[in-house]
Formats: structure tokens, C-alpha cells, sequence
């Protein structure tokens, strides 16, 4: 039997995940540069550790097929080495282990020893926060002369003061907001409902808005159930109104790329910053974990840390 080189495994590789799983050429490229970066490895451990390129490195399929849990270990703290971060390592990881798996299926080997690997947790990547400032600047874009953008207006000021994922503001009905209350009900996650409360400039903005806003809005009916409806009645899809968005936060001197979901990073951000505690803000947005709500920890005390540099004198 022809023994094969690892060029030609990797290139059989890429060749079912087109057929089967249909993946793009930049993906495709991923895949090929990550499982390069394990072939370089096995073949030229000491320019690996110079960062040196993997272009050229090959190996017969022998040395891939006798890989174990033991050498991919080395492999990945060689990574580390280099200093790929977590995230980095565990796309390669990850990477690897579908090749393996293809191997499997191929009847090249009986075991995948990537899957035998103990995991790492990649590092979570701080969301980026919008200062109070910028959050006003945002508030502030929509004429709320006009019903199209005063409906937006709402929407922006109530993603703020909640802190709703957007798929819940979009989903909400007019008879889940109770201003007598002051609260909206919401269905998050895994149809678990919480209770939100309103401030009192969310609660004018949506007073205004169902007395006068939304019964003007192009379309509107009176069977009409969806709090924010589109031009065409329903409920207004997550890709328009992140559309919408873009408009306003490039007014606002923002990013383009502003996501509605920055709104909910603020609103919890802002909230720790101003004292409140973590467990209150868990439930606030409807996490099923603390350990999700953590990450805000992170961002309020970077920000301190900032605060401090800049304004303390000997920082």
C-alpha cells in the first residue's frame, strides 16, 4: 500500500468538508493553516518555536497517524510558546479534532486522540462598552417628530434602560409593558420570564409612544399586537433594526458596526459602575449563571483602572 503524505491527508480533508459541508474558501484556508501548523510542528519543532513558516513542512502519513495524547500536549503548550492565545489554541484544537475524526472515518485509525485532549477555556472576550456619553449622543439621533424614527427612539431608550437582548425587545407585545407598574414582563432564554423594572424616563418615552407614537405609525392597526411593528404590521425583524441602528450611531460620530447588543453591555456595565450588585444584575438580564454576569466585573473594573490612571497622581 502507497503511504501518503500529510499534504495529501490535509488536501482530502479540505476536499469532503467542500463536498459535505459546503465551507467557504476563507474557512477552508483556516482549516489548512491551523492543521500546517501541527505538521510544521512534528517535522521542525525548533523553527516552529521561531514562528518561522509552515508553507513547506510535510511528513509521511505514518508520523499524523501515530499521534497521542501525549504529544498533542506538547504540540499545544508549542503554541502557547509562540504565544497563540486561547482562543487561537483552541481553534487549532478544534481543527485538528475534525481532521482526526475524518481519519476515523477514512479507516486510517481506530481512536481520535484529540478528542482524549483535556479542554482549555479560551478567554472570553470583554465586550466593548459605550461611555454614558455616547449613550446619550445615541438617545439623542432620533427625530422624534417623525413616527418612524420617535418608534426607534423608543426602542433605543428602552434596549438602554432594560438591557433586553434584542430578539426580546423586537418580540415584545404592547401588553407585556405595564406603566401602571412600571415593569415590562419579558420571555428570555429557555421561555423563562422576568420582570424588569422602567425608569422614569423610559416610562414617559413609552407613555408618549403608545398614546401618540404607535397608533401613528404607517399601517397601523388597531388588532395590531406587537409593541414596535414594521411598516408592513408584525413584529419588526432583528436585521431591520439593527439596520436602523447603523443610521443613528453614525450620526452619533459611532462605529457602523454599533449591534443593539452594545446597549446591553452598557446598560449592565453602567449599572455595576453605579454600585449596583452582581446577583440583582443576573437577574436583571436574564442570565441562567452568575458566571456569564461576571464578565461585567471585568469591564466596570477595567474602566476604574483607566479612571484611576488617568486622574490619580501617582498612577
Amino acid at each position: 500500500m502507497t503511504k501518503l503524505t500529510s499534504d495529501v491527508l490535509i488536501q482530502g480533508y479540505l476536499s469532503y468538508l467542500i463536498l459535505e459541508k459546503g465551507l467557504s474558501r476563507n474557512t477552508l484556508l483556516a482549516y489548512q493553516r491551523d492543521l500546517k501548523y501541527l505538521v510544521f510542528w512534528l517535522v521542525q519543532p525548533e523553527d516552529f518555536l521561531k514562528s518561522e513558516s509552515s508553507k513547506k513542512a510535510v511528513c509521511d502519513q505514518d508520523v499524523l497517524l501515530a499521534l497521542d495524547v501525549e504529544r498533542l500536549l506538547a504540540f499545544r503548550e508549542a503554541c502557547f510558546a509562540i504565544n497563540l492565545d486561547k482562543r487561537s489554541v483552541a481553534r487549532i484544537v478544534s481543527a485538528l479534532k475534525g481532521f482526526y475524526y475524518w481519519l476515523m472515518d477514512e479507516e486510517l485509525i481506530k481512536q481520535n486522540p484529540v478528542s482524549l485532549l483535556p479542554k482549555i477555556r479560551a478567554d472570553r472576550k470583554l465586550p466593548a462598552v459605550l461611555s454614558e456619553e455616547q449613550v446619550e449622543s445615541l438617545l439623542d439621533q432620533p427625530d422624534r417628530s417623525d413616527p418612524i424614527q420617535a418608534r426607534d427612539g423608543c426602542m433605543l431608550e428602552l434596549l438602554y434602560a432594560t438591557g433586553l437582548r434584542v430578539s426580546e425587545l423586537v418580540g415584545l407585545t404592547a401588553g407585556q409593558v405595564s406603566l401602571q407598574q412600571g415593569i415590562v414582563r419579558v420571555t428570555g432564554k429557555g421561555q423563562k420570564e422576568r420582570m424588569i423594572p422602567l425608569g422614569e424616563t423610559a416610562q414617559d418615552e413609552l407613555c408618549h409612544y403608545l398614546k401618540d407614537i404607535r397608533p401613528a405609525l404607517p399601517g397601523f392597526k388597531e388588532s395590531e399586537t406587537a409593541l414596535f411593528p414594521s411598516r408592513k404590521g408584525g413584529a419588526m425583524t432583528r436585521q431591520a433594526f439593527w439596520y436602523r441602528i447603523h443610521k443613528y450611531a453614525l450620526a452619533a460620530g459611532l462605529p457602523e458596526t454599533l449591534s443593539p447588543h452594545q446597549l446591553r453591555h452598557a446598560f449592565a456595565t453602567h449599572l455595576l459602575n453605579h454600585g449596583a450588585d452582581l446577583r440583582s444584575l443576573q437577574l436583571l438580564l436574564g442570565h441562567s449563571s452568575v458566571t456569564t454576569t461576571q464578565i461585567y466585573t471585568h469591564v466596570a473594573n477595567q474602566r476604574l483602572k483607566e479612571l484611576y490612571r488617568e486622574h490619580h497622581p501617582r498612577a
